[in-house]
């Protein structure tokens, strides 16, 4: 079986509000700037490819006020990193050193995604990374993981797709993928365990 991870918030631990709680004095501040300026639809378009200088420019422009916090989002972004999460990653090298096939389908701005890879050494480990902004394709459509398998030659029906989002584990079903929806390193390792891909 191929293994496919998803790598944000399932290897990585990714977390806009650990930068935003350093530049606002309030929680409530964080959440409001985060569901309305620097949001979710904004940052997939960098995931989509759109290069952060007009991703921040355009929301410079609305919101003028806020210049600074949303310069941050780019200058200060490897804040947003908090670190791997070790459970998945000591199951990643698990996988790796028993010959298992292991890919990579990453929602990821293609130039941050590069200076990430350089810092952590596991992402090493991967036959193949699909990243997003490298593709201007996102998921869950279902063009992103045909890619994957066509540029590998793998069969949907041998691979098992690893993600936290619910919508891109849907995803990967809808184009044949087995998938887990990630909750936690120690689900994940049962539910591994039990279709025997890991050792229990």
């Amino acid at each position: 079986m191929n293994v496919v991870f998803d790598i944000g918030n399932v290897l990585l631990h990714w977390e806009p509000r650990a930068l935003y709680r350093q530049i606002f004095a309030t929680e409530d501040e964080v959440e409001w700037f985060l569901a309305n300026v620097c949001n979710h639809d904004w940052n997939l378009e960098q995931d989509r490819g759109r290069s952060f200088a007009d991703g921040i420019a355009l929301l410079t422009a609305r919101y003028p006020e806020h210049a600074e916090a949303i310069a941050a989002y780019d200058r200060r972004w490897h804040e947003t990193i908090l670190g791997a999460i070790p459970g998945s990653v000591a199951i990643l090298e698990e996988l790796s050193a028993s010959g298992t096939p292991l890919y990579a389908i990453t929602n990821w701005h293609q130039d941050k995604f590069r200076e990430t890879r350089g810092r952590y050494p596991f992402l090493g480990l991967f036959r193949d990374i699909v990243v997003s902004g490298d593709e201007r394709v996102i998921k869950p459509e279902p063009e992103i993981f045909r890619l994957l398998l066509e540029r590998n030659g793998l069969a949907a029906s041998s691979c098992i797709f690893i993600d936290d989002n619910l919508k891109n584990v849907k995803g990967a079903e809808a184009v044949g993928m087995k998938a887990h929806h990630f909750t936690s390193p120690e689900a994940l390792r049962k539910d591994l365990a039990e279709r025997g891909i890991l050792a229990a």
